[in-house]
């Protein structure tokens, strides 16, 4: 009779591990996202050396007066500009005689008189236009002052400058005058508070 196969042992239910004991599996890591805006710097301690910032180096002003806006003028002066500007105004259009005809005559605006016997702008009627007469003049004493009252000077070169009274002229520096000079000359002409009416480099703020 053949032997009969070894009986298995039952497991003790006290030898049974409890559900603590039990290994977890392990966790799925969560895909990294990149984020578009930067983490926050963490801050540093409070023992850790500070880093000094140094202030950005300004731009240092030129010495010198700063240069007016507008001239030093008496009241008198300043009614006869005034009384200018409305001259300005009223002052009508001087067109040449058949500027609107040929282009050659119009084109630069220069005046030139009738001078035929038949014109009819010679003769002033009234819907031609208007001639150059010494009733349309600005008073002479403000004459070929710029609107904010300064007589311009031409200057070219830094002895020109000397000359200038900065409370009532101002200068005009030459068309002739490259660029590596003029900017010389608007520098010292800031320095000593000159008014330049023609500037590369204009300034943010003037007196």
């Amino acid at each position: 009779m053949p032997d009969d196969p070894p009986a298995t042992p039952t497991p003790d239910p006290a030898d049974a591990p409890s559900p603590a004991d039990a290994p977890t599996p392990p966790k799925k890591r969560a895909a990294r996202t990149r984020s578009k805006t930067a983490a926050p710097e963490a801050p540093a301690p409070a023992d850790a050396p500070t880093a000094k910032t140094e202030p950005a180096d300004e731009a240092k002003a030129p010495e010198g007066p700063r240069a007016p806006r507008r001239a030093t003028l008496d009241p008198a002066t300043q009614q006869l500009l005034a009384l200018r500007r409305a001259l300005d105004v009223r002052r009508p259009i001087f067109g040449r005689q058949a500027a609107n005809r040929y282009e050659r005559i119009g084109r630069d605006g220069a005046w030139r008189r009738p001078r035929g016997l038949q014109s009819k702008q010679r003769r002033h009627y009234g819907y031609r236009p208007k001639i150059v007469r010494v009733g349309y003049r600005s008073p002479a004493r403000v004459r070929g002052l710029v609107p904010s009252g300064f007589r311009p000077i031409l200057v070219r070169t830094s002895a020109d400058l000397q000359g200038v009274d900065p409370r009532v002229e101002a200068a005009v520096i030459a068309r002739t005058v490259g660029t590596r000079r003029r900017l010389v000359l608007e520098e010292e002409a800031q320095q000593l508070g000159i008014r330049v009416l023609n500037p590369i480099v204009k300034a943010e703020s003037e007196a």
